[in-house]
């Protein structure tokens, strides 16, 4: 039966079911529970609801007064495992590989997992918390039995083997050349609502791909595992690996990443494609006025250029294309970077190892020593490395490295609230960019769009056109088609607000009015706002307004 027909079926409010999927989709979490802390069910009335979505019996413990969990359960199964699922066995019938299971979770989705994994089927008594608990103690009280659980030789055998055969071999490899194919950067294997989804970041945005077939669902995790050198048995901490492959010819790192879920495991691969690389300022997609500043920036032989945003705004991307337009081989550069995840020829590269206290301040001091022209930090995270990078550039060297903070201006106070003194970033800081990454419009199928004077009223976008010396708004909508699969967007560029440190910016005082003073300083000398660069790109046919809304509003 239906779990929401089985909910009113018990009296709950059409609405409060309506509320708890809301939060369910938006939050995660277990429907029934969500209703249960909602007020709208009682945990007592649990039972009974899994009795009838299962049609499964409810458990009589008059029926179990002298119960003795059976001698075999800790040699055929995961016993501890199976407990902190909330099952329990109560009788084993080995000839037909079944078990009679006494639970208190049994919509719980790992635990199908593992028995499908371990070819078994299971019976069920349903029974409430506390009535579980209070066998299950029986067993937690017996160490002897709990000694011997471990996930057993047969069990981890028997991941391997179905991590090697042909369908998930397959599998796999299909997923992956489609990633490579729909130039996805990540590919997100993860449960959901009891089965495993996958989706692929496209342009920074994820679309759902397919459903794994449930036969293959541990089985495809596990080859995941093995690939990137990770311990199979592994289910209760996170681990990170690297997959070195080649798709089409095509040369291929892989990161992996996987982390324990209430429902699973959650696996992220990441993609870095060595035929991918193209650090050209065109590629960048900047404004004229923009490009022009930075590259007036670059021409300076020491200081420090920051570049703000939060994960996933191309920040390490521009990094290295200002560092590729350097590269000239009449200067030495070094980068630190956690972790290194392109070799650019001609850098000295250094991956930082915070386990061994080898982090970005520590190894700051030891580049400097090396006497290097350029030094690029991959994160300023605390005041001792940001002070030893100002320090570096009044030494005359050129640093760059990136911050997280929302716009250009609020570097500043950053950097401040770390404990860096003030007089050491007007000294150092050459310029502030904050960047984001917007989808471009597909050129095959955009149109023109049906509300082009709404928003042209509505953002006083004739302003902003004689302001930049664009000629025509072209507002454009995105359709969809083949080449773009779809989306409507193909590719990204850059939306940057430029920040230059100038005598007035070092002159204000960096209290809190600062921000507001920096972007009126800006705002006179002809310099946008991210939002505003984003509605010029809009105004230019190149983007669409909802995608600038999305990604700067």
């Amino acid at each position: 039966m239906n779990i929401e027909k089985a909910l009113i079926e018990l009296g709950v409010n059409d609405s409060d079911i309506q509320k708890a999927k809301g939060y369910q989709n938006k939050f995660g979490g277990v429907l029934e529970k969500l209703l249960v802390n909602m007020g709208s069910i009682s945990e007592d009335s649990l039972p009974d609801l899994y009795s009838k979505i299962l049609n499964a019996p409810l458990f009589n413990s008059k029926n179990y007064e002298s119960w003795e969990v059976p001698s075999a359960a800790s040699k055929l199964f995961n016993l501890s495992y199976m407990i902190n699922q909330g099952w329990l066995p109560l009788s084993i019938d080995e000839s037909q590989r079944k078990v009679l299971c006494l639970v208190k979770e049994p919509l719980s989705f790992p635990m199908n997992q593992y028995l499908m994994m371990i070819d078994w089927q299971a019976d069920l008594l349903i029974t409430n918390s506390s009535e579980f608990d209070k066998f299950s103690s029986d067993i937690n009280n017996n160490s002897s039995v709990l000694d011997e659980v471990n996930l057993t030789e047969i069990e981890e055998d028997r991941l391997r083997e179905l991590a090697s055969e042909a369908p998930t071999v397959n599998l796999l490899n299909s997923l992956i050349t489609r990633a490579i194919k729909q130039k996805a950067s990540d590919m997100h294997v993860e449960p959901v609502d009891g089965r495993y989804r996958v989706r692929y970041r496209v342009d920074g945005v994820l679309h759902d791909v397919e459903s794994v077939p449930q036969r293959l669902e541990l089985a495809l995790v596990s080859r995941l595992k093995i690939l990137s050198g990770m311990d199979i048995a592994e289910k209760r901490r996170p681990q990170d690996g690297k997959i070195e492959m080649r798709v089409a010819s095509i040369p291929l790192d892989i990161r992996v990443s996987v982390l324990p879920l209430h429902e699973g495991e959650s696996v992220v691969m990441r993609f870095l494609r060595k035929d991918a690389l193209n650090y050209d300022f065109s590629v960048l997609g900047l404004s004229n006025d923009v490009d022009q500043c930075i590259r007036d920036d670059l021409t300076n032989t020491a200081g420090v250029i920051l570049l703000t945003g939060p994960t996933g705004s191309g920040k390490t991307t521009t990094l290295y294309t200002f560092l590729n337009e350097l590269n000239n081989g009449n200067v030495k550069i070094i980068t630190l970077e956690d972790p290194v995840e392109y070799q650019l020829p001609g850098l000295n590269q250094v991956q930082i190892r915070p386990e061994i206290g080898f982090d970005f301040s520590a190894g700051l001091r030891s580049v400097v020593r090396q006497d290097p022209d350029i030094v690029m930090i991959g994160e300023i995270r605390d005041s001792e490395t940001c002070r030893i990078a100002m320090q570096a550039a009044l030494t005359g060297h050129l640093v760059f490295s990136t911050v997280h903070t929302n716009d250009a201006p609020s570097a500043y106070t950053r950097l401040l609230d770390l404990g860096v003194q003030e007089f050491l970033l007007n000294a150092g800081l050459v310029s502030i960019i904050a960047q984001r990454l917007a989808r471009k419009i597909c050129d095959s199928c955009s149109q023109s769009h049906h509300n082009s004077d709404y928003y042209i009223k509505k953002y006083d976008l004739h302003n902003l056109a004689e302001k930049t010396g664009t000629p025509q708004i072209d507002i454009r909508s995105a359709k969809g088609c083949a080449k773009c699969n779809g989306t409507g967007y193909k590719g990204r560029f850059a939306v940057v607000e430029y920040l230059r440190c100038d005598d007035e910016i070092k002159a204000m005082p960096k209290d809190e009015q600062f921000i507001t003073n920096a972007k009126k300083h800006n705002s006179k000398y002809g310099f946008r706002t991210l939002f505003e660069d984003g509605l010029f790109k809009v105004i230019r046919g190149e983007t669409t307004i909802d995608e600038i809304i999305r990604v700067c509003g």
